[in-house]
């Protein structure tokens, strides 16, 4: 399909909710408001997601798991993610690596952050490296109102022996 490495972006945003804990990065925060939406709602997977479907020339979350289809409503986003990499591969694609950064004043991503690069590393069978920063009390996030977070994956054609 593609003769030469692709780059996808992807970005996500959720409202926090006290109505449900807190996954990012496939990694439960507790202590930690939820983030609503039809899945897990990780904003931080969600766009790494968007950016491996874009890259690998599948669509978005939304074409591949919309709200109107039921087996996806709380869907964890490792299940997500899984099946994001599987889609990737079934289209001749390997995954190079993946960059993410979260955008919000909580949780603090510091004292878990190799754990959350590990979980979603495994997942993808490649590097996954996340970041997180403010926006300095500017915007929704600034507010306290939810999350937002921004990927940028690398995908090649798959060797073949």
């Amino acid at each position: 399909m593609f003769a030469e490495p692709q780059v996808g972006q992807g970005f996500d945003v959720h409202r926090f909710t006290s109505d449900r804990p807190l996954m990012l990065a496939t990694l439960h925060w507790p202590g930690e408001p939820g983030l609503a939406g039809h899945s897990d709602a990780d904003v931080v997977v969600h766009a790494v997601c968007d950016a491996l479907l874009a890259a690998a020339g599948q669509g978005d979350l939304g074409s591949n798991f919309g709200t109107s289809d039921p087996q996806w409503a709380g869907a964890s986003s490792a299940r997500l993610l899984t099946r994001t990499v599987e889609l990737v591969h079934a289209v001749g694609l390997t995954i190079n690596n993946v960059t993410v950064t979260l955008i919000g004043n909580r949780p603090k991503l510091a004292p878990r952050r190799s754990e959350a690069e590990d979980a979603m590393s495994g997942i993808v069978g490649a590097r996954v490296s996340l970041a997180a920063t403010t926006t300095d009390g500017l915007g929704f996030t600034g507010r306290d109102e939810g999350l937002a977070a921004m990927a940028t994956a690398l995908v090649s054609p798959a060797v073949r022996a």
